[in-house]
């Protein structure tokens, strides 16, 4: 008996799944789209209207017929949105618009505003 090899308690039964419980899902919440903001230009009295038409095609990528569209309206009704971004991206066009127009001498302003 001293040699004899321990004995082994029966194995548990391993639970069979059963096809009628239910499976218990957790409420995620939902992503929601980012706020989108628009540029705004804004008129003054001594930016160029050619210089805003050359701002316009080349950080806003528009045609020369768009460009000139929206800079009459700026000029006629005082502004005009040139596009919607997303916060960072409204925010960096911005930027880069009035650093271009200072470095051109212009005192061009451009805004970003929630959409």
């Amino acid at each position: 008996m001293a040699n004899d090899p321990p004995k082994k308690s029966p194995a548990a039964p391993t639970p069979t799944p059963r096809r009628d419980e239910e499976t218990e899902v957790l409420e995620r919440p939902k992503a929601q789209t980012p706020r989108l903001y628009k540029v705004v230009f804004h008129n003054d009295d001594y930016t160029t209207m050619e210089f805003v038409i050359e701002v316009l095609r080349i950080f806003f990528h528009k045609s020369e017929t768009e460009a000139t569209f929206i800079m009459l309206t700026v000029h006629k009704k005082g502004s005009a949105v040139a596009a919607t971004y997303t916060r960072d991206v409204a925010e960096t066009k911005v930027e880069q618009v009035t650093r271009y127009a200072r470095e051109h001498g212009m005192p061009l302003l451009v805004t970003a505003e929630p959409e």
